[in-house]
């Protein structure tokens, strides 16, 4: 029996799970966009804006903020993310991503180099919708350089969390191959990241992968440890943070750890933020609305790690059992800078992508 057979086998059918994974990146994305600014918007500052907002327990997109609310601002993007103000998906970089890669294996196929993915962003991307680490690898791309130099000249963003969320569309088309898929993230994420930045690709896209076929989250969890090195910050983190949930830590104390073992290392790093989407994934236990809101809840880069535990959530509950109030809005509908992609729908990229999963099956 194929990887994909026993996906569909498992539960709801591979395209019901596709299309779970879209709509939770989406999903997670537009809840933690209000407030993606790690160092502003703490964990204690977000439960305080939604404590003032009577809206804790967290079960829905953000609310907006009181008129005499006098915290710090959210994004400007806020007024299209929140509650009743959401008509479509807003444009951000982590949709895009998803996007892009998924052009890429339409374009190239399953053997596609580094370079392709270069000449890609140049041809796809603006350069203005890169950040961090993207937009160091661009520059270095428009100037002529090469892949690896593309990933260290000028880069210091080498171990920020970039390459992680350009790795779902690696896992979605990889169902219940998590090494096929962490093979197919490593190659895209050399072009801009090297260590922690590249393992963290390959584990988000073997975790994709992995809820496909996982009995349950855990099981995800450890199979995508098994495609990064044992002895990596990356994986020493979410074994601790596995660690720590199995020994019965409440949430919020498990968080306070990961903190102080991980400080100093900044609220785009990759490290960091890999134990917010395991202690979210974990404490989810499996529910879709706690697993986003927990993820987001906990700070540092809340839109990308909402739409990473979104994704994972979404594979394995499948569309159907999303929510009606995190899907509904979203209107299926899709903005984006990649060029020719700005207005598509979630259910053509699911589709899309449940075609290049099945090549293989």
């Amino acid at each position: 029996m194929s990887a994909v057979d026993t996906a569909v086998d498992a539960g709801p059918g591979l395209a019901d799970r596709i299309l779970g994974g879209w709509l939770g990146r989406i999903a997670g994305n537009m809840l933690g966009k209000p407030v993606e600014q790690g160092e502003v918007w703490t964990r204690d500052r977000i439960d305080r804006y939604l404590r003032a907002a009577d809206a804790l327990p967290l079960t829905d997109y953000l609310p907006e903020p009181a008129v005499d609310d006098d915290g710090p601002p959210l994004r400007p993007e806020w007024q299209s993310c929140v509650r009743g103000r959401i008509h479509g998906s807003c444009r951000d970089d982590d949709v895009d991503y998803a996007i892009l890669g998924l052009d890429l294996l339409e374009t190239h196929g399953f053997g596609f180099t580094t370079e392709q993915v270069g000449e890609l962003w140049l041809l796809r991307l603006p350069y203005l919708q890169t950040f961090t680490a993207e937009r160091a690898a661009y520059r270095n791309l428009a100037n002529g350089l090469r892949p690896p130099l593309t990933a260290t000249y000028g880069n210091p963003y080498q171990e920020w969390i970039g390459a992680l969320i350009r790795a779902d569309i690696h896992g979605w088309t990889s169902p219940g191959d998590p090494r096929r898929a962490a093979s197919l993230a490593r190659r895209d994420a050399v072009l801009s990241h090297t260590g922690n930045g590249v393992y963290g690709a390959m584990w988000a896209a073997a975790l994709i992968a992995a809820a496909f076929t996982a009995p349950a989250v855990r099981a995800a969890v450890d199979t995508a440890l098994t495609v990064i090195p044992a002895g990596s910050r990356l994986a020493r983190t979410v074994r601790r943070t596995a660690a720590l949930h199995e020994a019965g830590l409440a949430w919020e104390d498990a968080l306070d750890v990961l903190a102080d073992e991980t400080a100093g290392l900044g609220w785009i790093h990759t490290v960091p933020n890999a134990a917010v989407i395991t202690a979210g994934l974990l404490y989810g236990g499996g529910d879709f609305t706690r697993t986003l809101a927990l993820t987001v809840r906990a700070g540092l880069d809340t839109d990308s790690n909402g739409a990473t535990a979104g994704s994972v959530a979404g594979v394995m509950t499948g569309a159907a059992a999303v929510p009606a109030r995190w899907k509904e809005p979203l209107e299926d509908t899709v903005r984006s800078a990649v060029f020719g992609f700005d207005g598509v729908r979630v259910s053509e990229l699911a589709e899309r992508t449940l075609r290049l999963a099945l090549l293989d099956a």
